[in-house]
């Protein structure tokens, strides 16, 4: 894999490691170019009346990257740094999380560029419900499945499947997840992501014969993967000695005080400046000395300028492509063991997808059913890929997608192509 690692956009790597692993599996070309290629690419110009009186207009997009498996399944963000590309890479993405984790869907992404800091709640309402209106006809419970991711919550959640609703004349809970539990929501979906990050990391150990007590974790990004999985981890053993937000970052050798930590955080917003360790950079943190390092806040934060630094001897994706091509090599060269980000924070598509059966059935499981599934799914998943990259002498990254890229090659073959 080439070393130029000019801040990969999210497609870029995707592609990278598709390419790779295209490759290795000896694909045919043509299937090869269909699976790379997006289904449908929509852009939306979105008319919004402002609180001031002020008409303006916001661009969204929704990418859908395969049906080979199912129905699209895929995040809505609001964000100024969406850009087309970035949802095709995205789109793909969760094509290859979907089928690793053996999920009956395809990938999809959408988002809208605007900024949510600076609007009322009133003029996200109308920009949610304008863009869910524009992109109708391609979205529902069987075709697109529009799910929460940044800046859109529940309450974004709740609006999308309103409008949908609303346009189809009876209520349609099926056609979003990530929705509050009061309007068809699933209990466990808030802490899935950060669940799923301590799952598979708890397989890891097992695999290395190390006990939690004495696994020292550092956590970047204290967002709500990061935090979950921060008290997930601590609560059952983990020693979890540093966390780092985009302000900045806190270290304790001996273990941080997670309640405390929690405390001030919510307080302040921050946990840059907590009493109770070392304040560090929130890219320092990165390359501290610790077992396992959950990487959970954005993506290309590890690269070739920064790999050869980090100390940790596990690496957990609790985030989208946090780590670029190039640094993978550097990291794999090193002896760190990856768990890759299409199995590391497959635990949020995972119980989004536990809460479109719960709609689509109208019956409910309580939250120690979604915990015991969401962990059954995750350690095969995790094993699976293990295995498939000792098996064929490749990395767990590439083993992932080797055996996603598979089994939707598989399934298309199945279908064949209509002409």
């Amino acid at each position: 894999m080439q070393t130029t690692d000019k801040e990969m956009s999210v497609y870029e790597s995707m592609a990278a490691r598709f390419d790779l692993a295209v490759r290795k599996l000896n694909l045919d070309p043509g299937l090869a170019k269909y699976l790379r290629t997006t289904e449908r690419e929509i852009i939306v110009h979105i008319p919004v009346q402002m609180d001031n009186g002020k008409l303006e207009v916001f661009d969204g997009f929704r990418v859908q990257h395969s049906i080979g498996r199912g129905p699209c399944k895929g995040g809505v963000r609001f964000s100024p740094t969406v850009t087309l590309d970035e949802m095709r890479g995205l789109a793909a993405e969760m094509t290859w999380k979907c089928a690793v984790v053996n999920l009956p869907f395809g990938g999809a992404m959408g988002g809208v560029v605007c900024d949510p800091s600076v609007l009322s709640k009133g003029e996200l309402e109308r920009i949610t419900r304008r863009y869910t209106a524009e992109i109708l006809d391609y979205i529902g419970p069987d075709r697109d499945v529009p799910e929460a991711d940044v800046n859109a919550g529940e309450e974004v959640m709740a609006w999308i499947m309103d409008t949908y609703s609303m346009h189809v004349r009876h209520t349609v809970t099926a056609s979003v997840t990530g929705k509050p539990l009061d309007l068809g929501g699933s209990r466990g979906q808030r802490e899935a992501a950060g669940r799923g990050c301590m799952l598979v990391s708890d397989e890891a150990l097992k695999r290395f014969g190390w006990a939690r007590d004495r696994t020292r974790v550092i956590i970047h990004g204290f967002g709500n993967v990061g935090s979950t999985a921060a008290r997930l981890m601590h609560e059952a053993g983990y020693r979890v000695i540093g966390v780092g937000d985009s302000r900045g970052g806190v270290l304790n050798t001996h273990g941080l005080d997670l309640p405390r930590l929690f405390d001030y955080a919510r307080e302040a917003g921050t946990v840059q400046g907590f009493s109770g360790g070392e304040g560090v950079d929130n890219q320092e943190i990165l390359e501290q000395d610790c077992d396992v390092l959950l990487a959970a806040a954005r993506e290309n934060v590890i690269t070739d300028r920064n790999a050869g630094r980090i100390r940790a001897r596990l690496l957990v994706e609790g985030t989208d492509s946090p780590t670029t091509p190039a640094a993978d090599d550097i990291l794999i060269e090193n002896g760190v063991f990856i768990i890759p980000d299409i199995v590391a924070n497959a635990g949020g598509v995972t119980v989004s997808y536990f809460e479109w059966v719960q709609d689509k059935q109208g019956y409910f499981w309580p939250e120690g059913m979604v915990n015991e599934r969401l962990k059954q799914i995750l350690v095969s998943a995790f094993h699976e890929v293990v295995e498939y990259g000792a098996k064929n002498n490749v990395n767990n990254r590439i083993a992932a997608y080797m055996l996603a890229i598979d089994r939707v090659a598989f399934s298309i073959k199945l279908r064949g192509i209509y002409a």
